[in-house]
């Protein structure tokens, strides 16, 4: 046993203990990884005092006794289980990533970028810094930063053609439900640009300036299409651009859409039906008519079930959850204790009132008394 300096392609050095076993050198534990000379050589000590410890006067090349086997394997599998698991992670995914079809595009940085993404999902900084102290693979921020503009650029159409086209396969062919659904992405800035603007922020960071992303998947989340749009723009406004633009590109002809409420609004329905596309959009009782209203409220509410009427041209569907109903019933109970709390301390602020899903139960007189609408509990219970 004895102590190795090694240099990576990186520039930094590592100190590992080491075996040589049948004419060739296994390592059997990496005590640090630095650039400052006085720390290698800190570390150079250790690994001595470490590999000492472990031989304990003993040769350790003459023995070979069952025993001593198995105490080798077993130190060597502890001393390096970080590393099983990293490499592990990367073993497999890489044949995931190769049986989805993605190495017939002939980009190293592709590779790595997707797997560390699943296996240590971190900034673009720590990415460089995880590849290089688990994998000694040398790569340059800068070139990663470069990279993005590549894929934006040149390689989306073909990375979501071959995504597409793996959908299909793993869905026997058909792509049959697709799912839209927006969300807005903020960044820390005071400033935006064009593009980067301030708007309707779904994480509540309205001064900052964002971007709203569109996403198309499959039944069970199987990526199929995704866009930006700036910052102002109205979710209601961005579905149409995707779908329309995924379908022709891929000659669809037989799919269900599947939206929720926040992208009703004419214009959306009126595209659909005159394109003859199946679709179903998620709808809210409090937007129902009194008529729709008590029909959804007169229907019994068993699990599971689900009852329909016809309205217009389409049908309205409605069905019951008992797990939602009482997951909304604890965020409703949890949300009015809070007001009540900041009544009874006499700190209700305008904070309180604007937080999502409390301003429904308050009513507001003379811009300073404030109370609980026990009628609006009621009917949000119903």
């Amino acid at each position: 046993m004895f102590v190795r300096k090694k240099k990576n392609r990186s520039g930094t050095t590592s100190i590992v203990v080491a075996v040589k076993i049948q004419g060739k050198f296994k390592e059997v534990k990496t005590i640090g990884v630095s650039r400052d000379n006085l720390e290698i050589d800190r570390f150079y000590n250790e690994a001595k005092v470490w590999a000492d410890n472990q031989v304990k006067g003993e040769d350790l090349f003459r023995r070979h006794t069952q025993d001593t086997e198995e105490a080798y394997v077993t130190n060597l599998f502890l001393s390096n289980i970080e590393n099983i698991l990293h490499n592990g992670a990367q073993l497999i995914l890489n044949r995931v990533y190769e049986s989805i079809g993605f190495d017939t595009i002939d980009d190293y940085i592709l590779r790595q970028l997707v797997i560390s993404r699943l296996t240590q999902p971190m900034s673009k900084s720590a990415t460089i810094e995880y590849l290089k102290s688990h994998f000694d693979e040398d790569l340059q921020l800068g070139k990663i930063y470069r990279y993005m503009d590549k894929l934006y650029n040149t390689q989306q159409e073909s990375i979501q053609k071959i995504s597409v086209e793996h959908t299909r396969k793993i869905l026997g062919g058909k792509i049959g439900l697709m799912f839209y659904d927006v969300t807005t992405l903020y960044f820390e800035s005071d400033y935006g640009d064009g593009f980067r603007e301030p708007g309707f922020s779904k994480d509540g960071k309205h001064s900052q300036p964002q971007i709203v992303l569109g996403l198309l998947v499959s039944q069970d989340g199987y990526p199929l299409s995704y866009s930006m749009f700036n910052g102002t723009q109205y979710e209601g406004h961005t579905m149409i651009p995707i779908v329309d633009d995924f379908v022709r590109r891929f000659k669809l002809d037989d799919f269900v859409l599947v939206a929720d409420s926040g992208l009703i609004n004419k214009k959306n329905i009126d595209f659909l039906k005159a394109h003859g596309y199946k679709y179903i959009i998620g709808a809210r009782i409090k937007n129902a008519n009194k008529v729709q209203k008590d029909w959804i409220l007169s229907q019994q509410k068993i699990e599971g079930g689900f009852n329909e009427t016809t309205v217009g041209q389409g049908r309205l569907i409605v069905g019951y959850s008992e797990k939602r109903a009482k997951k909304d019933a604890y965020n409703r109970i949890k949300g009015i204790s809070r007001l009540e709390k900041a009544f009874r301390a006499g700190t209700i602020s305008k904070e309180n009132i604007n937080k999502r899903g409390y301003n429904k139960f308050l009513v507001i007189s003379k811009d300073v008394q404030v109370s609980i609408d026990k009628s609006n509990v009621e009917e949000d219970a119903k």
